[in-house]
């Protein structure tokens, strides 16, 4: 059993530890806000835990693990804190503003022996395995990915506010928090693009509300659909030589049909799990407990790519956090 730690107190925070204590791997022990008041309230949900409003004191406690859903910002720091005080760290996305930083943690787990993961639960579904083993003898045409949802902080923003997801500061946007989903289920696919571009919707902040990229192949290239002031209800599509496959989302995936050119279609045997953070809180205990280093080193490599190409997207928009400007 896996001693948790926690760090951010929203929601997210809330539906990784169902995931957590579901799997029967991991047990909350430790609570870290910047107000004991907040940790204190967040933890009422829950048995025996400990509070912390001061950082070293809450990583010199006795855990083994971090999940981190704090700010975009605030991850990089954190994670690296934790990771120097020897905690495995779970680093909800995006985990990082910018690549170096990712290479960075990678390079300070490493010297602490310590695991880095990235919480991008798509990248970790059986899903995406079994569509990966059928397009293995397809010639790849190009694909539309899209992930676009009506936020629930849009009316704050309507209203003059600005919330974090918003925010320059904390380094928000819409390719930031969903567009991430559809690049990682294309480094999984299809490997690392050789180049990309992006142009959004944007604040005066220059943080974009929504916007379309482009991931470009050697052979074909994925388009792909970010938005968080709009709502796509669009299914996400591949196209091969022999036909279309069709994936009802780009995340949870519970269904992918491959219709050819004459109209005749194959169901692939994909089975949703009841909960969109189980196979990834799985895979994150599988590999610490029971590490193959391989695999590990793959799912390092293609966070490597997803940030080079998200960094990449945000310089073609001008898209710009607080902290760059």
């Amino acid at each position: 059993m896996l001693k948790l730690g926690i760090i951010g107190t929203g929601a997210i925070s809330h539906h990784f530890i169902e995931a957590a204590h579901t799997s029967g791997k991991y047990q909350l022990v430790a609570v870290y806000s910047r107000k004991i008041e907040t940790a204190e309230k967040f933890a009422s949900h829950y048995h025996n835990i400990l509070l912390f409003d001061k950082l070293e004191d809450f990583f010199n406690s006795s855990f083994d693990v971090v999940y981190i859903a704090s700010p975009n910002s605030l991850h990089y720091a954190q994670a690296k804190l934790a990771l120097e005080m020897g905690k495995h760290v779970i680093l909800e996305k995006p985990a990082v503003t910018r690549p170096d930083e990712w290479q960075d943690l990678v390079q300070t787990a490493k010297a602490h022996h310590s695991f880095i993961f990235e919480a991008a639960r798509n990248y970790h579904e059986k899903a995406f395995t079994t569509i990966k083993n059928f397009l293995a003898d397809k010639q790849i045409l190009g694909a539309d990915f899209n992930y676009a949802k009506y936020s629930s902080k849009m009316p704050d923003l309507l209203a003059g506010l600005r919330p974090n997801v918003f925010s320059d500061r904390f380094a928000g946007g819409a390719l930031m928090d969903l567009g991430i989903y559809p690049i990682y289920a294309a480094v999984r696919l299809f490997g690392k693009a050789l180049d990309t571009s992006y142009q959004g919707q944007q604040l005066e902040n220059s943080i974009d509300l929504n916007g379309d990229g482009i991931l470009f192949y050697p052979d074909f290239q994925v388009h792909i659909k970010a938005g968080k002031n709009i709502t796509s209800n669009l299914p996400c599509e591949i196209y091969t030589t022999d036909g279309t496959l069709t994936l009802n989302t780009i995340e949870h995936v519970s269904s992918a049909i491959f219709t050819d050119h004459q109209g005749n279609q194959i169901q692939l045997p994909i089975q949703q799990t009841p909960h969109t953070m189980t196979e990834e809180v799985a895979a994150f205990a599988h590999m610490i407990q029971q590490p193959d280093l391989n695999l590990y080193q793959t799912w390092l490599e293609d966070a490597s790519s997803v940030h080079e190409l998200l960094y990449t997207m945000r310089q073609t928009a001008g898209i710009r956090f607080e902290a760059e400007k």
